[in-house]
């Protein structure tokens, strides 16, 4: 960090500032702590360092090290932009080579530097890069949404006769994890205990250590299977790229494309749900056709990105950003949340984002998300297809009883709970159904019949439209048997 950083003077650990002191949550040299029980609401912290210092912040991390947070939306990109300035090895971060960070540090998983190709740069980076791009371009998009749909029809079929249900723990936190299992060549290994596995190991818990090693050893079987024998999946053309990746390369990016892709689509589900269930003029202009559900999906990842910040870039040398000095050595924090509110680029945050994808959720520069098209597949059809399901849904307590579980990377929503009238369970292989809704009117009485005649057939009485199914009157002859083709495939 900077010499005024790195000469800040100690401070004694017993002297707490009292609850409202203006000195509470602040660390050495009076800076903002991004860790702890002061730092919760990270949102409203970010506002009041961009108030004091711009742009560009200076912040502490655990046991106060020193950091930058990169608060504007143009500054985030010129550091993802510039890999001739920054770059994501953390070998050369001043805390780190002066001893500052040490083994045990709670950020380490995040720091520590990895031979794979978010964290190489030059020749190195570009030989790791090819060959997780090439193997992503394989994935048939088709198939994939296919994928999509059956898992989602299972899902909701585990708890729409009940009218009840937690869309986190029973949906968002499971779809991503099928879906992923299914396109690196591993569905079989889906399961509750594999999701349970990489939600412990990306909490950072007790046992997070044992539960990255069930993750790892499935990865590890599958990269053995496909290295005898290769098959038409992810895993299978990364093995067989002539990048050359060893065993240890090919787990490695494996276990980098299934957390992430884990991580970052759960919470863009459960966000993009939240949303749709608490905000009255979201889920009109969903209902009403102003927007559509991939349009509803980049709205969230304007509002509430998969995450907050990554960690992160390192300066290459002297240089300036945002009016900030910053010294060869210094670390970065990449922060998507709050350079998606940067105020320059949106003065109301009440204002329609609808067909703007410049927002930060995915990154940018040589280290870009390369499965972002999966995440956004994964929640267009996941969302779609429960509302078409489940057309009533509604939150099942108060707005304000929601509650977050927050760190410095990202913002996990806990329980989504909703309610619904039960509905009966569909096959998983057709698409979803919405169920006709019984007419609001009484049955028309038919007209006595005369001596000798047959007593005729009631008329028809008018069924109320669902609001979710389609006109019958504007639907092509055959349609349903046709969506059934291409759903299947066929």
């Amino acid at each position: 960090m900077t010499s005024e950083f790195t000469s800040l003077p100690d401070t004694d650990p017993t002297r707490v500032p009292p609850p409202g002191c203006p000195a509470q949550g602040l660390g050495p040299g009076g800076l903002h702590r991004l860790y702890g029980p002061d730092a919760q609401d990270l949102g409203d912290l970010y506002e009041r360092l961009r108030e004091q210092h711009g742009s560009v912040a200076p912040v502490l991390l655990h046991d106060d090290v020193p950091m930058w947070v990169v608060l504007g939306h143009a500054e985030n990109l010129h550091l993802v932009r510039s890999p001739s300035l920054y770059t994501r090895d953390s070998r050369i971060w001043s805390p780190l080579t002066e001893g500052m960070v040490k083994p045990d540090h709670p950020l380490m998983p995040h720091i520590a530097w990895q031979p794979i190709c978010s964290h190489a740069e030059g020749n190195e980076h570009q030989r790791l890069r090819a060959a997780v791009t090439a193997a992503m371009s394989t994935i048939d998009h088709r198939s994939m949404r296919r994928h999509i749909g059956r898992y989602t029809q299972g899902l909701v079929n585990s708890f729409c006769e009940r009218g009840r249900a937690d869309l986190v723990s029973q949906f968002a936190e499971h779809l991503p994890m099928a879906v992923m299992c299914e396109i690196l060549g591993m569905p079989e290994e889906y399961n509750d205990r594999m999701v349970h596995a990489a939600r412990d190991a990306l909490k950072g818990t007790e046992t997070a250590i044992q539960s990255h090693a069930y993750v790892m050893g499935a990865l590890s079987r599958l990269t053995t299977r496909r290295r005898a024998r290769p098959e038409d999946d992810f895993t299978s053309h990364l093995v067989t790229h002539p990048a050359g990746l060893s065993d240890d390369e090919v787990r490695e990016h494996l276990r980098l494309v299934l957390f992430a892709a884990y991580e970052a689509t759960a919470n863009l589900l459960a966000n993009a749900l939240r949303m749709v269930l608490t905000e009255p003029g979201f889920r009109a202009q969903l209902s009403g056709g102003q927007m559509t559900v991939p349009e509803a999906i980049e709205q969230s990842l304007w509002d509430e990105p998969p995450f907050s910040t990554v960690l992160g870039y390192y300066a290459k040398q002297d240089t300036e950003l945002g009016g900030q000095r910053i010294r060869k050595g210094d670390g970065l924090l990449f922060a998507p949340a709050p350079g998606n509110l940067d105020p320059r680029i949106r003065p109301d945050l009440s204002a329609s984002m609808q067909g703007n994808r410049s927002h930060l959720a995915f990154g940018g520069g040589p280290h870009e998300c390369p499965g972002q098209d999966i995440g956004r597949a994964i929640a267009d059809v996941g969302v779609d297809a429960l509302l078409m399901r489940l057309p009533d849904v509604q939150l099942d307590c108060p707005e304000e009883e929601l509650r977050w579980r927050s760190s410095i990377a990202s913002r996990h929503l806990v329980s989504l709970p909703v309610r619904f009238e039960p509905k009966p369970q569909q096959d998983v292989d057709g698409p979803p159904r919405p169920l006709a809704v019984p007419s609001p009117y009484p049955a028309r009485q038919a007209a006595p019949a005369r001596p000798g005649q047959e007593a005729p057939a009631a008329a028809p009485h008018p069924v109320a439209p669902h609001p979710a199914a389609p006109r019958p009157a504007a639907r092509p002859r055959g349609i349903w048997r046709r969506l059934l083709h291409w759903w299947r495939g066929e």
